[in-house]
């Protein structure tokens, strides 16, 4: 006998086929930039944010207005543009709550937020979100090698180190295949209503 909650699904999951249990489809988040853009405060950033959307969450980084005075070296820049971004955490906290409440019921992800001003870019609390996956030793044996040589403390640090390796410098390449990806959701919209 099933409960209701294993009949239901954990979470609001449901069968997507082959991929196995997946989260159940949240809406298309397409929209974001422009809603974001409509609905911050004037004065907030010196232009539009750079919205940044996966099927977690929605990330919002604007940049502030730069930094007036002189500083002795890079390092006292450095830590007036984190001042500077300190403050408007502060000072925008309240809003940014009630804007990513409103967001977070419009397209069912969390909003996280960070500012940039000059060199320095700060996110604020960001989603962690657990990653299943299966390796094989070989993958394993370069996941270790990694904590082994203190790169990583953990084998799930490691993963998300190469990850971030692999996006720092597949850039180009991972844009092109977000443009196909794009393609093949606006085909896919076009074609035949099977339901």
């Amino acid at each position: 006998m099933y409960t209701h909650f294993e009949a239901v699904g954990h979470m609001g999951r449901g069968w997507k086929g082959r991929g196995g249990w997946q989260q159940a489809e949240a809406p298309s988040a397409a929209d974001a930039a422009a809603w974001f853009g409509g609905r911050l405060p004037d004065g907030w950033f010196t232009g539009d944010p750079e919205v940044t959307v996966d099927r977690e969450e929605i990330v919002v980084v604007g940049e502030l207005p730069a930094l007036t005075g002189d500083y002795a070296d890079d390092a006292a820049r450095a830590a007036a543009e984190d001042g500077r971004i300190s403050r408007f955490r502060e000072e925008t906290r309240d809003e940014r709550i009630e804007i990513a409440r409103h967001a977070e019921h419009r397209y069912q992800r969390k909003v996280a937020w960070g500012a940039r001003i000059g060199g320095t870019r700060v996110l604020f609390t960001t989603l962690s979100a657990p990653v299943m996956t299966r390796l094989r030793q070989p993958e394993r044996l370069v996941l270790d090698t990694l904590v082994d040589a203190g790169v990583a403390r953990s084998r799930s640090e490691a993963l998300a180190w190469a990850v971030r390796l692999v996006g720092e410098h597949a850039d180009s390449w991972l844009a092109e295949l977000r443009e196909a990806l794009t393609k093949v959701d606006d085909l896919r919209s076009k074609g035949p209503d099977l339901g």
